[in-house]
């Protein structure tokens, strides 16, 4: 199955403006109503009563530096 990205946007925020985005996300996740904007774009969704929800901690580690990166990220997916 093909992927087409509807919508991406990345940028570093403090961690209180990244956790007011997630509670206003939770907001519009309850509601059934989601949109995404950024500067260039908007894009909204009906996201389902029962969607599949997953949490996933990751850490990443560079073979040559040994640098450690980690990715903590939320998925919501449902089907149509």
């Amino acid at each position: 199955m093909p992927e087409e990205v509807l919508f991406k946007t990345e940028e570093e925020l403090p961690r209180t403006e990244i956790a007011e985005a997630l509670r206003d996300a939770a907001d519009e996740i309850e509601s059934g109503d989601v949109t995404l904007m950024s500067d260039a774009e908007e894009q909204s969704v009906a996201v389902p009563e029962g969607p599949r929800f997953e949490v996933e901690l990751e850490r990443l580690t560079d073979s040559e530096t040994g640098e450690q990166r980690y990715e903590l990220e939320y998925e919501i997916r449902w089907t149509k």
